[in-house]
C-alpha cells in the first residue's frame, strides 16, 4: 500500500495486495480477539454446513466449495483492487456467491480462498487471518439473515428483484466496512488519523454497492436460462426452487 502511515508502525512494511486488515494494524495481545471472533465464525459455519449437507449431500457441498474457492481466489488476485485509506477495495462479490452456492459453501469458499491467497501470494497476511476471515464471514451471515427475512419463501433466487439484490449487497459490503473500521479503531485507537482513513476507505468501498447488485442480477439472469444446472448439484437448491 502507498503512503498510509496508519499501516506502518515501527518495523512493519505494508505490502501490496493485502486483504483488508493490514500487517501491524492489530498487534500483540489484541490479536487474541481476532482468534476468538474467527472461532465463533467457524462454529457458525459448521452449523450452516450441517444444514446444507442435508439438502444435496456431500458431493454437491464439496463441489460448491471447490468452485467458490476458485472464484474467491480469482476475485482477490485477478479483479481490480485499489489501496484506499486503511485497506484495499476489493470486488469480493459476497452476495453473488451466496445466491449461487448457499451460505455454508460461500463461507467456506471465502475462508479457503483467503487462506490460499495468504499461503501463496501474501504470507505477510497470515497473522491477520483471524481478523480478515471474521471480516468476510460475519457480514455473510448477516446477509443470510436479511435474505431469509426479505425474500419470500416461495420465491427462487433467480426471481429476486433489484431492490433485494441491492439490500443484500449493501448489507454485505456495509458489514465488511464496519468490521474493518472496528479492527482499525481497536488496533490503533480513536485518533483523527484513524478516523480519516476509516471514512476514506468506507466511502470508496461502498461504491462497490453500485456494481455488485448489477452483477448479481446478470448472473441470475444467465442462470435462469440454464435451469439444467439444478440437476448438477453445483448450485444451491434455492437458486431455482423456492
Amino acid at each position: 500500500m502507498h503512503d498510509m502511515n496508519l499501516h506502518e508502525p515501527s518495523g512493519v512494511t505494508v505490502k501490496e495486495n493485502a486483504m483488508h486488515i493490514e500487517p501491524g494494524l492489530i498487534s500483540g495481545a489484541k490479536m487474541v480477539l481476532s482468534y476468538a471472533t474467527a472461532a465463533g465464525a467457524a462454529l457458525y459455519t459448521v452449523r450452516l454446513a450441517a444444514d446444507s449437507l442435508t439438502e444435496k449431500g456431500l458431493g454437491s457441498f464439496a463441489a460448491r466449495i471447490a468452485m467458490g474457492t476458485a472464484a474467491v481466489f480469482s476475485f482477490f488476485q485477478v479483479l481490480p483492487h485499489y489501496p484506499v485509506g486503511i485497506s484495499e477495495v476489493h470486488f469480493i462479490l459476497g452476495s453473488t456467491l451466496f445466491l449461487l452456492l448457499g451460505a455454508a459453501p460461500a463461507a467456506l469458499a471465502l475462508a479457503l480462498g483467503l487462506l490460499l491467497q495468504g499461503l501463496f501470494f501474501a504470507p505477510f497476511d497470515l497473522p491477520q487471518y483471524g481478523a480478515n476471515v471474521t471480516t468476510l464471514l460475519v457480514p455473510l451471515f448477516a446477509m443470510k439473515a436479511i435474505a431469509d427475512r426479505i425474500i419470500p419463501r416461495d420465491m427462487a433466487y433467480v426471481d429476486i428483484r433489484y431492490r433485494d439484490a441491492l439490500a443484500l449487497s449493501t448489507a454485505y459490503q456495509g458489514g465488511v466496512v464496519a468490521w474493518v473500521a472496528f479492527w482499525a479503531f481497536y488496533g490503533q485507537g480513536f485518533t483523527a488519523t484513524t478516523a480519516t482513513s476509516v471514512f476514506t476507505f468506507g466511502g470508496a468501498y461502498m461504491l462497490v454497492v453500485l456494481i455488485e447488485p448489477l452483477v448479481d442480477l446478470a448472473v441470475l439472469a444467465a442462470a435462469k436460462s440454464a435451469r439444467g444446472l439444478s440437476k448438477t448439484g453445483l448450485i444451491t437448491p434455492r437458486l431455482f426452487n423456492a
